[in-house]
């Protein structure tokens, strides 16, 4: 409640605490930070939950991603 609320005083759109925390991870690694500090910060216990924020950032996972056996790049 504490996002939605302060959002409120601002005067700004609300936002809520899940599109405040999936923005932090989204910043974080479009910044260089690796999966297991975003999990570290959002305190996370398992990195799985954690790749969920990494999956909306194509141009980052592009870099990692791997061919399907026989598809060229």
């Amino acid at each position: 409640m504490v996002p939605r609320s302060a959002s409120r005083r601002a005067g700004e759109p609300i936002i809520g605490a899940h599109r405040l925390r999936h923005t932090a991870a989204t910043e974080i690694l479009a910044g260089g930070g690796s999966l297991a500090e975003v999990a570290q910060i959002l305190r996370h216990h398992c990195e799985s939950t954690t790749a969920l924020y990494a999956k909306v950032d194509r141009a980052a996972l592009d870099l990692v991603l791997r061919p399907w056996p026989g598809e060229q790049r």
